[in-house]
């Protein structure tokens, strides 16, 4: 099928009081654009056109950095539906099936659109529908006594008898592309706004003796449009409330699943835990039997079987993916930053900061650390204070730990160094070579009591009265 796909994204949307573009609002950490795009990707479509307008260089420059292929046209000014796809006509093919879908109807379904062409068959308007208790603000399906579709009335434009009707349109539909390149050329604007409504191609398709046919869609979420800033919050709740559903039918046990926040995707092993306010952004893989404690963020990172992240730990693996080895023991309040790979059974305390760094299976740094740019060698221990200081203003440099070594409290060990296997830091010492593998290095000032010392104190004659 020669399958063009045309995504509605010029809208100003008024009710979101907001300079953003409306499409460029974020659902579930990705722009309400960015996953109607997904949706659309999975079809395949040889012709994808995103039809921007309202902010038209911030939607474009999405679109270029993330669908590089996909093709923008403009539409200046916003005339109505039927304008926007007017703006498209030039970039259609000839033949095959358009889709025309909407950028600010972020949940629609892959699998939904697709049964949508197949409803459409290359002959026929296939339209979207769907049965809605409240339908205020959507156009209304029109059908004749015999069911067959005759039309579709927006909402400013039906009659006291026409409100009445809870079959809406969606706003996604499948036609021929050389009949509606025609049909949607012929529309007029004789509206109660003034607008050219895509909508009216359905009066000139029954016109035209082409068949008209409904496919009502069973997930009312998948079709729900964002207007208002309520809207995208009720449509993100919903989102959240679906996936933590999911998961749960999959044997994850959450605390309470309405404190639950999946930005990107997640996905469990048997006898995952995960307690309140946990925020999960990028690719998140949970080994089994993991539990994560309450108020922790995990972005890009795989945490192996058996491994606990105590609360109000903070996980970001973007730009190098964050590795966490079986039975491994993370915070509380600590923050591993991209490129951390801890092995088996390795302790990241309270306030230990793990930068672009590998701690081999056993290691500790249990209190207040930073390890930017180290080798960790197993078993060894890392006092509390102690940092590597990695930047020397210009450069970053490597720290290498070796196995059993044993760095002792507030040291600062100045790289490129090397700590050899089974070393011992003493406390308080600021290490700027080598340490020789086996022994005690000490680096600090000798001690030093001057019996004979008296602390300043301010003069009487300059206290305040």
């Amino acid at each position: 099928m020669n399958l063009a796909i045309v995504i509605m994204a010029a809208g100003k949307g008024m009710r979101m009081q907001s300079s953003r573009p409306k499409v460029l609002h974020t659902l579930a950490g990705m722009p309400l654009l960015g996953h109607v795009m997904q949706a659309s990707a999975t079809l395949q479509a040889p012709h994808t056109i995103v039809i921007t307008g309202h902010g038209a260089d911030e939607v474009e420059s999405y679109v270029n950095a993330q669908h590089p292929q996909v093709r923008c046209v403009r539409q200046i000014p916003q005339q109505g539906t039927g304008h926007a796809v007017q703006q498209a006509v030039p970039a259609l093919p000839d033949e095959g099936v358009t889709l025309i879908l909407n950028g600010d109807v972020p949940l629609v379904r892959g699998d939904t659109v697709a049964a949508l062409l197949q409803a459409c068959q290359g002959q026929h308007l296939a339209l979207l529908t769907l049965e809605l208790g409240d339908a205020t603000g959507y156009g209304r399906i029109v059908r004749r006594a015999d069911g067959c579709i005759q039309g579709i009335v927006e909402h400013k434009d039906t009659s006291v008898e026409q409100r009445r009707i809870r079959e809406v349109y969606t706003g996604v539909m499948a036609a021929p592309t050389r009949w509606l390149k025609q049909a949607v050329m012929g529309l007029n604007n004789h509206n109660a706004q003034g607008e050219y409504y895509l909508t009216d191609v359905v009066a000139r398709a029954v016109a035209d003796g082409l068949s008209v046919v409904g496919l009502q869609a069973t997930d009312e979420i998948e079709v729900l449009g964002v207007n208002s800033p309520a809207q995208l919050a009720d449509l993100e709740r919903r989102y959240q409330a679906r996936q933590a559903w999911a998961l749960m039918e999959a044997g994850v046990r959450l605390r309470d699943p309405a404190r639950l926040d999946i930005r990107g995707q997640l996905s469990c092993e048997p006898d995952v835990e995960i307690d309140i306010n946990c925020i999960f952004e990028g690719r998140v893989h949970l080994g089994q039997g993991v539990r994560v404690s309450a108020h922790c963020f995990i972005r890009d990172a795989v945490i192996e079987a058996g491994a606990v992240i105590y609360p109000y730990t903070h996980i970001d693996g973007q730009g190098e993916p964050v590795r966490v080895g079986q039975r491994t023991l993370v915070g509380p309040y600590a923050r591993l930053r991209s490129g951390a790979d801890l092995g088996a059974e390795v302790h990241i305390g309270n306030f230990v900061e793990v930068k672009n760094s590998h701690l081999d299976d056993g290691a500790k740094a249990n209190h207040l650390a930073y390890l930017g740019d180290s080798t960790i060698g197993k078993r060894v221990n890392f006092g509390a204070g102690g940092i590597t200081a990695n930047f020397d203003g210009a450069h970053k440099h490597r720290t290498v730990i070796e196995d059993d070594a044993h760095v002792g409290s507030n040291c600062v060990l100045v790289a490129p160094v090397t700590v050899g296997a089974g070393a011992t830091i003493g406390a308080g010492s600021t290490i700027g070579k080598d340490a020789p593998a086996g022994q005690l290095t000490v680096a600090r000032a000798k001690q030093v009591s001057l019996p004979a010392w008296t602390r300043p104190s301010k003069s009487k004659s300059k206290l305040r009265p």
